[in-house]
């Protein structure tokens, strides 16, 4: 397949999944009923750290999750007390526990209270280093200064070891791209397009392989940047915009 021809054929795969319809089922759904910036910020992180296995489970344990903050996340968050995050205590999504959404609500907490938002600290960092990488890494190590128990930490894996960082990648691309089919939010105005990475898993990774966009095996860092790289060939201002296509893609088995 020429580039012309894979180019053309991205572009009608975005065509196809890029759309509302498609992310009915999808996590994305979970920001989606909010309008508040903050409660779209809080519920997007924890739908996407809840993102994986299969869509209609993911997105029905985010809704629980999300009634358990009592459909408030940023104030739950902030303000939740001590009995009301026991509220938490019993919620599980494979092997995301309870212990794992407290140490995830008080870790958000406090990055909330320094930079008053999510948005907040992802902004300052990337207008400081302008690499997202390098965001990305101090995000965690930020993260994790909160008191934790250590299971909750393969939740949210160290770029500095290799990880794809699927998940945060993916909440990234909600969060920055200004999307006028009313998919991705584009809250973040100071971190561009151009510097997101593709959220690789399962399903990018197998139809990047099927169309010549990805060589590397492993689904890690090295291949997010490989990907990313080729796809901005494609769309040099906005490359991770084929996300939903490749993945739709896959798993509806197009290719």
């Amino acid at each position: 397949m020429s580039d012309e021809e894979l180019h053309a054929f991205l572009e009608e795969l975005y065509d196809r999944y890029d759309t509302l319809d498609f992310i009915a089922d999808d996590p994305i759904s979970i920001p989606h009923a909010f309008e508040r910036r903050e409660d779209r910020e809080i519920s997007g992180f924890f739908a996407a750290t809840l993102a994986w296995g299969n869509r209609p489970m993911i997105v029905r344990n985010a809704q629980r999750l999300m009634a358990r903050m009592d459909h408030a996340p940023y104030a739950f968050t902030l303000e939740a007390s001590f009995e009301e995050l026991r509220q938490l205590s019993t919620f599980v999504h494979r092997t995301f526990n309870g212990t794992d959404c407290i140490d995830f609500v008080q870790g958000l907490r406090s990055i909330c209270r320094e930079y008053g938002s999510l948005g907040g600290f992802f902004e300052t960092h990337y207008t400081a280093c302008q690499d997202m990488r390098g965001v990305l890494s101090r995000f965690v190590s930020r993260f994790r200064e909160a008191e934790h128990h250590p299971h909750c930490e393969k939740h949210l894996s160290s770029i500095d070891r290799g990880g794809a960082y699927k998940r945060l990648n993916m909440y990234l691309r909600w969060m920055v791209r200004q999307d006028q089919r009313g998919v991705d939010f584009g809250l973040w105005r100071a971190i561009p397009a151009s510097a997101l990475y593709l959220p690789l898993d399962l399903h990018t990774g197998n139809t990047a392989r099927a169309l010549g966009l990805l060589s590397r095996r492993q689904n890690d860092w090295k291949a997010v940047e490989q990907v990313t790289a080729a796809l901005r060939r494609f769309d040099p201002e906005d490359p991770v915009r084929y996300d939903y296509a490749l993945f739709g893609a896959g798993i509806h088995g197009v290719l």
